[in-house]
């Protein structure tokens, strides 16, 4: 069967509307698979979906958008839990998919590095499906516990994890530092899960649809007495916090963790260079049915921890480690159906509609078709028998259709013209400037369009932006349709309408509780850091971590709404400034004056303005002189590369600029620096040299 366009094929328009679309499937996708705990997809999909928009950004990095979900970790925390701010991010890791990635990510390293030939050490460890956790312990006796949540904020489960038997209270041995967190997974094997699932059955109750999801429940259970009951396990495999160093090795960290009590995996194993890596997944893959616990895939990490700090981070996933996933998982099963979803940007996603399959424990009823030409390419058809894969446990598409089962009759599925909405406004692909037409086709009713308005506020509520506990799809859709609820204001407005509150407590499914709850959730976001702000306001190619890269460039509302006016009006210098900004190019920059300068959104703003407290985004860490420095690095270095030179700036709390502006700090010039070294003595900006940068960062 035909592929989906080759990303090397694809126009700078196709791939920004394919990156569109695909985000906001991803999106929808972690939603559900991470609050919800009830994914509608397998890892297939999920897999497939995340790794073509990670091809697509590398291949049009100026279009990169935080909307990939490689740059998002884990869940938001739920409101029922005590909140824990991680001292160092929880981060999730990149994937891999075959040898060549494999042995490339060995290749990546030692470039970094500039190790030439020299042989690098690695630990490959099983990839447990299950929940993220941590454990911090103070002298040697477990003082919390929590959840990974997303990242930076995590859930407060301390009294759930003391109910684990392999969790130790106190640790054994000694050597141990005065404060450790130490960083695992907890599961559920594969006995535990079918027993667990059997006595919810037997006594009407739900069941989960695979391991991951079961532990997760179990484990963010209000009362630790459930979770006590449920026959949870835990591995450790990582760190976080530290008062002093305790290892030298991922190896001899692992070791310490056994002398201590703490449970490890024992398939971790320490290889040498790509073919150990190589060596190491087949292995393991050949293990996998014979485990008693689930995995999607090896984790590699950088045997040597000093190496491991010199690679430091990239967005949202060490440089030093990567996963790398199992192939997909195939079902077949007959589609009964084609329904068209409509984003918040208008793209318009058909979906599979299936007679439910089991694919990898889990039971898939909907797939993505990705757009239109998909769908002609593939020539699906309703009442197709379709092949599934599920790409590392959890998310479906549809690969290919068995012809020989095709039923009498079937005809070519006929995309429609117009939007599912009441309006039936036309659906239109836009063009490029050669005139050739993207892949996705979008909805032309804009705000009118009440599934984009909808999306709009969806997007706004969500976990990045927001994060309004209670307001979910379903409560959104209805007080939408009953006018509660029109745009984002009014979101804050209904907090404080004691008529629209009194008539929500009459109604069946809420109470004096929910509405006090909803209204609490509503209340805590009147004050929003200036980031979370810029992200919830849906400009398109405007991410999480360029909102946070927004935020910290203009720091406080007035100057960046300042800025995005001027850069609308189309004022040079301020669209210069917005330019040097690291990682914007002209995409975030046209977005940005496109959308302030449409009134419905400027009013949108005003609107919130009204309710809002917007406040400067947190200064980046470390009490280094440094800190809060705009850097720009030109010419050639020699004594690092330059992405290890931007890693070293942003570890000491600076940001790093791709041109020189009157925002400026400092200029590290190496030879055959050109026109910016110029920039620079022009607006009195300081410059100094490589060793003389590496002399500040030291101090």
């Amino acid at each position: 069967m035909p592929e989906p366009i080759p990303v090397a094929a694809l126009s700078e328009a196709e791939a920004r509307e394919e990156l569109a679309a695909l985000a906001a499937r991803l999106a929808r996708w972690d939603q559900l698979y991470f609050q919800d705990e009830a994914p509608e997809v397998s890892d297939g999909e999920y897999d497939a979906a995340k790794r073509r928009h990670a091809d697509i950004e590398a291949r049009f990095p100026h279009l990169i958008g935080e909307d990939s979900p490689s740059r998002k970790v884990g869940a938001r925390r739920a409101e029922a839990f005590a909140p824990v701010t991680h001292g160092t991010p929880m981060l999730s890791l990149d994937n891999a998919f075959s040898d060549e990635e494999a042995a490339e990510f060995d290749a990546r390293i030692r470039r970094f590095l500039r190790l030439g030939e020299e042989v690098v050490a690695y630990t490959a460890e099983p990839k447990i499906d299950g929940l993220s956790a941590s454990l911090l312990y103070r002298d040697g006796v477990l003082v919390r516990g929590a959840t990974r949540g997303d990242g930076r904020v995590g859930e407060d489960v301390t009294a759930n994890l003391m109910t684990l038997e392999e969790i130790p209270h106190r640790l054994s041995g000694g050597g141990w530092p005065e404060l450790i967190e130490i960083r695992g997974e907890v599961y559920l094997g594969h006995a535990e899960f079918a027993a667990l699932n059997a006595a919810a059955e037997a006594a009407g109750q739900k069941t989960y649809a695979n391991p991951r999801n079961a532990a997760s429940g179990s484990l963010r259970q209000i009362d630790p007495a459930i979770t006590a009951a449920r026959p949870l396990r835990f591995f450790a495999y990582a760190w976080g916090e530290l008062s002093a160093p305790f290892a030298t090795s991922q190896t001899e960290a692992l070791d310490r963790y056994r002398q201590w009590g703490l449970p490890v995996t024992p398939q971790a194993r320490r290889v040498e260079g790509a073919a150990g890596l190589l060596a190491a997944y087949a292995a393991l893959e050949a293990q996998r049915p014979f485990l008693p616990f689930d995995i999607d895939g090896v984790v590699y990490k950088v045997d040597r921890l000093d190496w491991q700090q010199r690679l430091g981070f990239v967005s949202r996933s060490p440089r030093w480690a990567i996963a790398r996933k199992f192939p997909a998982e195939r079902a077949r099963t007959v589609l009964e159906a084609i329904e068209l979803q409509v984003g918040r940007t208008g793209a318009v996603t058909p979906v599979a509609c299936l007679r439910p399959v089991t694919v990898g424990g889990v039971v898939v009823e909907r797939a993505t078709l990705h757009n239109a030409d998909e769908i002609a390419r593939k020539d699906i058809r309703v009442g197709d028998t379709v092949v599934l894969q599920r790409a590392g446990d959890v998310i479906p598409q549809v690969v290919e259709v068995v012809e020989a089962a095709r039923p009498p009759g079937a005809a070519p599925f006929v995309f429609p013209q117009t939007c599912p909405c009441d309006l039936k406004t036309p659906l239109m692909r836009e063009t490029t400037a050669s005139g050739a037409e993207t892949i996705v086709r979008r909805c032309t009713g804009e705000f009118a369009c009440p599934f984009q308005r909808v999306e709009h506020l969806r997007h706004f509520v969500s976990r990045r932006a927001f994060d309004i506990e209670g307001l979910g799809e379903k409560q959104l859709r209805a007080f939408f349709d009953e006018g509660l609820i029109r745009g984002p204001a009014d979101i804050f407005r209904l907090a404080r309408d004691t008529d629209a509150l009194d008539a929500l407590r009459q109604r069946d499914g809420y109470g004096e509780t929910s509405v006090a709850n909803l209204v609490a959730a509503i209340e805590a976001r009147r004050a929003v850091p200036l980031d979370r702000f810029i992200f919830a306001l849906g400009i398109r190619h405007v991410g999480e971590s360029t909102a946070l890269i927004l935020a910290r460039g203009y720091g406080e509302a007035a100057a960046f709404r300042t800025a995005m006016d001027k850069v609308a009006a189309g004022d040079a210098e301020a669209i210069a400034e917005l330019d040097a900004f690291d990682q914007i190019g002209d995409a975030v920059i046209q977005a940005a004056g496109a959308y302030f300068r449409e009134p419905h959104n400027l009013r949108l703003i005003a609107d919130l303005e009204a309710e809002l407290m917007i406040l400067p985004v947190a200064p980046p860490r470390g009490d280094s002189a440094l800190s809060g420095k705009t850097v720009v690095f030109t010419g050639a270095l020699e004594a690092m590369t330059r992405d290890e030179a931007k890693a070293q700036a942003e570890a000491l709390g600076a940001k790093v600029a791709g041109s020189v502006s009157r925002k400026t700090d400092l200029v590290v010039a190496g030879p055959g620096a050109g026109s910016k070294l110029k920039q620079a003595a022009e607006l009195g900006i300081e410059v100094i040299t490589e060793a003389q940068w590496l002399e500040r960062a030291r101090s």
